[in-house]
């Protein structure tokens, strides 16, 4: 880990036990709780792909509802 960048992980990890962040971050001290860690990592994975398929599904329910509106606005003015 290098010394020039603080991660958000380590901000609470320090404001959470000032000494847990010093032991990992000068000290090379390993989590005890290795298997918890790999799991809420996998949970915001699987959480972080959910959330961008909502995202690319709401695109889509736009684009079309756009086509929809323009074809109806299409229909309406051309008779």
């Amino acid at each position: 880990m290098s010394d020039d960048w603080i991660r958000a992980s380590e901000i609470s990890t320090y404001l959470y036990c000032r000494r847990a962040w010093w032991l990992k971050r000068k000290q090379g001290a390993k989590p005890q709780n290795v298997h918890e860690l790999q799991k809420g990592t996998a949970h915001h994975q699987q959480h972080g792909r959910v959330v961008w398929r909502s995202i690319w599904g709401r695109r889509v329910a736009y684009l079309l509802l756009f086509i929809t509106i323009a074809f109806f606005t299409y229909r309406l003015v051309i008779g």
